[in-house]
């Protein structure tokens, strides 16, 4: 009797499908997409990529600040003063005056009476949201929520609620089929990163509001620095600072250096210190780091100009794309985030192809980052793009499409 051969599986077995998936794309010639090195950085707008000056269309390098001169002096001040790391978490060694500082900067910034940084904005939102949300409690949030939103409430334990992307009638719903007495957090984001679009604040605050015992949570990574007259995000821009308990925001956007924060005006805020696992067990941000982001975060406070600037550049750009025949993931322009969208994979990959050698770098996004079966490359406009520029972006998104079929 021939005894039966078994295929030999592994813990990575499941990849399967995405490993072939990947080589197959390969073998047709294309560069992998997630394998660019950047050589030298020359500005925010700016890099050599395989020796090749290239225009940079997809860092979030929103406000421009990592070559600003006070920034950077700041961050080499720091390193000569405190060194290069703190090797301790927050609540044990590492609390240096430079996290007070940001921290300081974040409520002068916010005007709260409560700030907190972690160590990552993923950090931020995993953090919070598993402190505030637990077994029991209810997360209600948006399908397209960021990975961070959703792993806070796995991490937390809380049950998960989803309504349909930036519709009110649906958050409604959902919120008036839980119980009364159960404890919500409703998390909210100003600016969904993959199609650029903003959501409808004031009606959603509203919505909440007709419901017993909810917070809200606004993540406002990519709405910090150029929305609303001080630059705090959506939420100020659309007039509900009073009715937003707390903000979640990143420095990895709009400040140009690398960490996480929430803010907040709750009197008992300062007890998430002492409950929140992802601050109490991660290594603190670098005396460098936090130099560099309470730099930046007051310059932001007076960037009036940068932020006419960077709205010009985003309606010029999605002015310009519309008109060559490309769709985009908005009808109007909404943010500095302008997502085009291909017919599937290949074309994606290969429009993200052509303008690379063209000298222009985006983002391609597919799913599960995207909403299901959506291919798309991501474009994020910098104050710091002249006009030139972004001219010369249209001029590439033209040639590109065309040797490529995305557009006729």
């Amino acid at each position: 009797m021939t005894q039966a051969v078994t295929e030999t599986r592994d813990l990575f077995s499941k990849f399967d499908a995405l490993i072939a998936e990947r080589e197959a794309l390969l073998a047709t010639g294309v560069r992998d997409p997630f394998a660019i090195v950047m050589d030298e950085v020359k500005s925010p707008t700016q890099a050599v990529i395989k020796g090749k000056d290239t225009i940079l269309l997809g860092t979030y390098n929103y406000m421009g600040m990592t070559f600003d001169p006070d920034v950077v002096a700041a961050g080499k001040k720091a390193l000569d003063d405190f060194g290069a790391g703190t090797t301790g978490s927050r609540v044990l060694n590492g609390t240096y005056q430079g996290h007070a500082d940001v921290e300081a900067a974040l409520k002068e910034f916010y005007g709260t009476s409560s700030a907190m940084v972690f160590s990552t904005g993923y950090q931020a939102n995993l953090g919070m949201i598993s402190a505030l949300a637990g077994k029991g409690d209810y997360v209600v949030l948006d399908a397209d929520s960021h990975a961070s939103i959703y792993d806070g409430c796995f991490l937390g334990d809380a049950d998960i609620v989803r309504f349909r992307h930036n519709s009110v009638e649906d958050l409604d719903k959902r919120l008036g089929r839980l119980p009364a007495d159960a404890l919500k957090l409703v998390v909210l984001e100003g600016v969904y990163s993959m199609l650029g679009d903003v959501a409808p604040l004031p009606d959603m605050v509203a919505a909440v509001r007709k419901h017993a015992n909810c917070m809200i949570l606004v993540d406002e990574a990519h709405g910090m620095g150029f929305f609303g007259p001080n630059g705090r995000g959506v939420y100020e821009e659309q007039g509900v600072e009073a009715d937003v308990d707390f903000v979640v925001g990143t420095f990895s956007k709009s400040v140009g250096t690398v960490g996480g924060f929430c803010v907040s005006n709750h009197p008992k805020f300062e007890v998430m210190r002492l409950v929140c696992r992802p601050y109490i067990f991660t290594a603190s941000l670098p005396p460098s780091v936090v130099a560099t982001a309470a730099t930046s975060i007051r310059k932001l406070m007076h960037a009036g100009e940068k932020r006419a600037h960077l709205w010009k550049n985003s309606k010029r750009l999605h002015k310009g794309l519309t008109d060559l025949g490309f769709k985009l993931g908005t009808d109007t322009p909404q943010s500095a985030i302008i997502a085009v969208i291909l017919t599937d994979q290949m074309q994606a990959v290969s429009m993200w192809q052509a303008l690379l050698e063209l000298g222009l770098y985006v983002n391609m996004a597919r799913p599960p980052a995207t909403p299901a079966g959506m291919f798309l490359l991501r474009c994020s406009l910098c104050a710091e793009h002249s006009d030139e520029q972004v001219e010369q972006i249209i001029g590439m998104f033209a040639a590109a499409g065309k040797a490529t079929g995305a557009i006729g």
